[in-house]
This record gives structure tokens, C-alpha cells and sequence, in this order.
């Protein structure tokens, strides 16, 4: 399984992974949208460089979940992941329905608002590139080595390293090793990475699991809910009758 190590600390903010992916994809000038987030996102830029709350720059980019959520969450199959580890999407399925925007706990995702026919748009980790025997974009533009592209489990085992020969450098924690069942783009960094995911806890369990253990509840909560409805419309139905036929007395006694 391929992924990419970052390394914050290595990174100045210069841009040229963005420019880089933008050229790799032919995505053309950015345009301004009100529903974007402010991240620098959006669907003609997917990969942006935002500031940690110390003034660290850091990518931020589609982290590839070994169990991605917003796979879990599509009806039909639009987003999926490849044996290699790429998270990609088939535009000709989706439906629009954007529930991989909102699952998704690191905000990657994002809509072509613009469009007659919109897409939901995200990195790719280059795969055509990839398919040719080239680096990823990004990672070929760098020009002082913060991204490295590799197999996940060398990646994993050079982040270790790094860690233990300057721990100084570094905080002790390799950033998508466990988050949420693990990523193949992960961080190395000297500052807290949690800003990434503004709206989740980093836990180290899958989001696939917790949200089966909640749409595993769907069809009894559905049929309580129909028993439930059912049992009221009797009753609303009953009273109606009750007072119509109290109406009709009163009617004959006059």
C-alpha cells in the first residue's frame, strides 16, 4: 500500500505542491465560492497550505483512510478505495447527494458549484501519474524534500526513525498512524496537527465502525418508528370518528 510521509517541519509554505497539482490537473484558475470553507480548497485547488495555530505552515490534502469514511457513507458506490490505497471517485455514480463531504472528518471533499453537472473533487495521490511510473506531482515539486511517496509500512518505519533520532525535533506521534484507523498520507511534526480535524476527536477507531453501529439500528428504529406512526394515525383516527358521531347526536336531539 502506497502513501506519503510529511514532514512539517521541512516545509517553508512555498506552494509548489499546489502549483504542481493544479498543473497536474488541468485545474485552472481558482474561483472563489461562498460555500467554501476558507481552507483554500475548493474544486479547482485540492491541496492547500493553512497555518497551524503556532504559524506553522501545513498541507492540507485527501489523507486516503485505510477505512474511509466517506466510502462508508456513499449509496452507491461513487467513492471507493483501490487495493494500492488510493481513495478515488467515479463521477459517473455519484448522485449528488455530498455525503462524503460530511463524513469526511478532515473536510477534504469538495463540490463543483459552478457547474451544470457538478462533481465532488479531491486529491488522487496522482494515480494516472502513478500508472505512467512518475512520483505524485506534489511530491516531485517539493523542493526541500518535506513530501515523501513510498510504500505505507516503509513510510511508517522512516517516520519512526526520524522521531527516535531527533526528539528533539519532533513531537513523539506519527499523525495518521491510528487516527481513525489509519491514513496513507501521514505527518510527522514539531506542533500539534489536531487542527486538521476541527470538528472531530482523532480517535483511533475506524468511522466506518461507529457509523455501522448506528445504521446497524436503522431497521428497528425504522420499524418502531412505523409502529409508532401507525399507532397515532389509529388513534387521531379514532377521535375524529368519536367526535363526529357526538356532532351527529347533537344534531338529532336538536
Amino acid at each position: 500500500m502506497i502513501g506519503i510521509l510529511v514532514d512539517v517541519t521541512r516545509c517553508t509554505g512555498c506552494s509548489s505542491c499546489i502549483e504542481a497539482c493544479a498543473e497536474a490537473n488541468s485545474l485552472g484558475q481558482e474561483i472563489g465560492q461562498p460555500q467554501q470553507i476558507g481552507d483554500g480548497l475548493s474544486a479547482q485547488r485540492l491541496s492547500a497550505i493553512v497555518l497551524s495555530p503556532e504559524g506553522r505552515p501545513v498541507r492540507k490534502f485527501c489523507r486516503h483512510c485505510l477505512e474511509p469514511a466517506c466510502v462508508s457513507v456513499c449509496p452507491v458506490g461513487a467513492m471507493y478505495k483501490t487495493p494500492d490505497g488510493p481513495v478515488l471517485y467515479d463521477s459517473s455514480r455519484c448522485m449528488g447527494c455530498r455525503y462524503c463531504m460530511m463524513a469526511c472528518p478532515y473536510g477534504i471533499p469538495r463540490y463543483e458549484w459552478d457547474t451544470a453537472a457538478p462533481s465532488v473533487c479531491k486529491c488522487t495521490l496522482c494515480v494516472e501519474r502513478l500508472s505512467a511510473g512518475k512520483l505524485p506531482a506534489c511530491v516531485e515539486a517539493c523542493p526541500d524534500e518535506a513530501l515523501i511517496f513510498g510504500e505505507r509500512a516503509e513510510l511508517l518505519s522512516l517516520a519512526h526513525e526520524r522521531l527516535a533520532y531527533e526528539p528533539g525535533r519532533y513531537l513523539p506521534r506519527v499523525f495518521g498512524e491510528q487516527e481513525y484507523g489509519g491514513s496513507s498520507v501521514m505527518y510527522i511534526s514539531d506542533v500539534d496537527l489536531s487542527f486538521l480535524a476541527p470538528n472531530s476527536d482523532l480517535r483511533e477507531t475506524a468511522l466506518p465502525e461507529l457509523s455501522w453501529s448506528w445504521l446497524s439500528k436503522v431497521p428497528a428504529l425504522s420499524l418502531a418508528t412505523g409502529g409508532l406512526m401507525t399507532g397515532l394515525f389509529w388513534v387521531i383516527g379514532r377521535r375524529m370518528q368519536v367526535k363526529e358521531a357526538r356532532a351527529r347526536r347533537g344534531g338529532m336531539e336538536v
